[in-house]
């Protein structure tokens, strides 16, 4: 139980180097732009290759993690995350910058489903819940925690914060390579794994029904998401450090819910009720957004919101995992690769409604999210079969 237990955080921690490494390079980034003279839609496209690359590996990887293992897929990722940080980093050219990126989309379709799903081979259906929120608290706490080293790495130099997510990643590598151990169902799921089919997984009405939720509400959180900052400055005056500030504690709160909170409450109202409570919450809370006047009604409806984006995640990854049953590694990729589309469309449908008009982004968002919502309650356990 305790070295189980070990493995197991040792994965986790792989997944918390690599957001803490995406989250040093973000307080730069403007600085970078200025210094190579790069233009929005160049920095637009940097943010597009790592999600389209994610998009297009993750159901390969995912696959590939349950007919070779997760631990070749893990420290594979890992390499490469970190071979594209420190090409990040001596980048001089538009086109070692794409490539970086794209490298980087990889090695994250590679890792996450992979952690996913080692976690998933590691728990029993009882613990899979605390452990799902724990794989989320990792992804949260290297976005939380990583920009702010970023900013203090940055003073040394621009291009620091880069080197210093490659040696995190590089030391990820080494310690998978060295200490981690291939769970025993992933071995045994090898000659099974084989036979395993994208399409018989969408045919199957439990999953082809979740992941077009996960599709249509992951284009409405990012609608949201991708530019509450820009949204926040002009329709509500806000500075960026107020940002900042909404920011930060809507992550610590994010963080102590998935940590303490999230398996008591999937335990009380199970994963599918804790999906459904999050898109009305969302819905509602969004709706709030786009017709108070108030600055105070604003950072508390965002701290609500936030949270359910960061609830809905772990709640979905952990709905899957306990019905993937031998297919962990494709069916936590395919989750990645339908977020991943979501959110390639979500920022380039906010930006346009941006243009048209301010508000246009929170209305879009909030009517997807409750017909979300609304679309999630046919969803019944009882009606779907493995």
């Amino acid at each position: 139980m305790k070295n189980k237990k070990r493995m197991m955080n040792l994965a986790i921690s792989n997944l918390f180097l690599v957001f803490l490494g995406a989250g040093l390079v973000i307080p730069v980034l403007p600085t970078l732009k200025e210094q190579m003279h790069f233009s929005g839609t160049t920095m637009g496209m940097m943010i597009s290759i790592f999600a389209i690359a994610q998009l297009v590996a993750s159901p390969i990887a995912g696959a590939l993690s349950d007919k070779i293992g997760r631990k070749k897929l893990i420290a594979l990722g890992m390499i490469v995350f970190s071979f594209s940080e420190l090409l990040f980093g001596l980048a001089q050219v538009k086109t070692g910058f794409y490539i970086s990126r794209a490298l980087g989309g990889v090695a994250a379709a590679m890792i996450m489903p992979s952690v996913t799903a080692y976690v998933a081979d590691l728990t029993t259906i009882a613990e899979r819940p605390k452990a799902m929120g724990l794989v989320s608290a990792a992804i949260s706490g290297g976005f939380i925690i990583g920009p702010g080293i970023g900013g203090f790495l940055a003073a040394l130099g621009i291009r620091v914060p880069f080197f210093a997510a490659a040696l995190l990643a590089f030391i990820g590598f080494v310690l998978t390579l060295s200490v981690l151990k291939e769970p025993e169902k992933s071995m045994q799921s090898e000659h099974t794994a084989e036979k395993v089919s994208f399409m018989s997984i969408l045919k199957n009405p439990m999953f082809g029904s979740l992941f077009v939720i996960i599709l249509i509400s992951s284009f409405g959180l990012q609608a949201f998401e991708s530019i509450y900052s820009i949204m926040a400055t002009i329709n509500f005056d806000f500075s960026m450090g107020e940002i900042a500030l909404v920011i930060s504690v809507s992550g610590v709160l994010a963080l102590f819910f998935q940590v303490f909170l999230f398996d008591p409450i999937v335990n009380k109202i199970g994963e599918l009720g804790l999906i459904q409570l999050t898109f009305f919450a969302s819905a509602v809370f969004i709706g709030v957004i786009a017709f108070t006047k108030s600055n105070l009604l604003v950072a508390i409806s965002t701290f609500v919101v936030f949270l359910a984006f960061d609830l809905f995640r772990p709640a979905v990854t952990t709905y899957l995992s306990k019905n993937a049953g031998e297919r962990q590694g494709a069916i936590n990729g395919l989750n990645s690769a339908f977020t991943s589309f979501g959110n390639i469309l979500g920022p380039l449908a906010a930006g346009y409604l941006f243009d048209i008009n301010h508000l246009f982004p929170y209305y879009v968002s909030a009517i997807i999210l409750l017909g979300t919502g609304f679309l999630s309650l046919f969803m019944n356990k009882r009606n779907f079969s493995k």
